[in-house]
């Protein structure tokens, strides 16, 4: 039996939002609402929305990178936290994949001290595929070769100008065709079978 990518994507929207409203509702330390950046696509297409969030380790680096993006043409839609007070990374790990997985955003970006805790929230997320990149070179694989979706930084070690390089190469560089294609299919395959065993 074939699913389609909309029915996936009407499934991961129902059951993410049901575990979300099942929790505590948004996480402490959130931006009161989604806050959006309004500027023009870059493709010209409209502007393409970017979910962005961190922990208390990432915020000052979250707050530089909406600025940047913003002034890159990108909506984004910032899922907080709003300040330096220690606060926990999944739950704004998990709202950023949720952005992501239920198709309000394209993309996603999320920083905390290491980026590895981000990844690993964002990952349990259906419909995510986020990847830690550490330099321009694990940037560009992660979305040719795996067609990550969510990209995790960690504020404690890339600098102000690494990140952005980290953020544009990630941004910049399109999913791969053919056999990248039909791996990443694999990893929706194995994601799927897990839903369906669910359901």
């Amino acid at each position: 039996m074939t699913v389609s990518e909309d029915r996936v994507r009407e499934v991961v929207r129902r059951v993410v939002g049901a575990m979300y409203d099942a929790g505590t509702g948004a996480p402490s330390g959130a931006a009161p609402e989604t806050a959006s950046l309004d500027a023009g696509s870059p493709s010209g297409a409209g502007p393409v929305a970017i979910a962005l969030g961190a922990d208390h380790g990432g915020f000052e680096l979250k707050q530089l990178i909406a600025r940047h993006l913003a002034e890159g043409g990108y909506t984004v839609h910032d899922c907080g936290t709003t300040g330096t007070e220690p606060v926990d990374y999944p739950d704004f790990a998990h709202a950023v994949a949720r952005l992501v997985a239920d198709g309000t955003c394209r993309w996603g970006i999320v920083v905390d001290g290491a980026g590895i805790g981000s990844a690993m929230v964002a990952n349990k997320v259906p419909g995510v595929r986020a990847a830690l990149c550490h330099d321009v070179t694990s940037a560009r694989n992660s979305r040719e070769h795996n067609h990550a979706n969510v990209l995790t930084l960690g504020a404690r070690h890339a600098g102000v100008g690494l990140a952005m390089e980290i953020v544009d190469a990630w941004l910049a560089t399109p999913w791969g065709p053919g056999r990248h294609a039909a791996r990443v299919d694999r990893i929706t395959e194995i994601e799927r079978r897990y839903l369906r065993d669910r359901a």
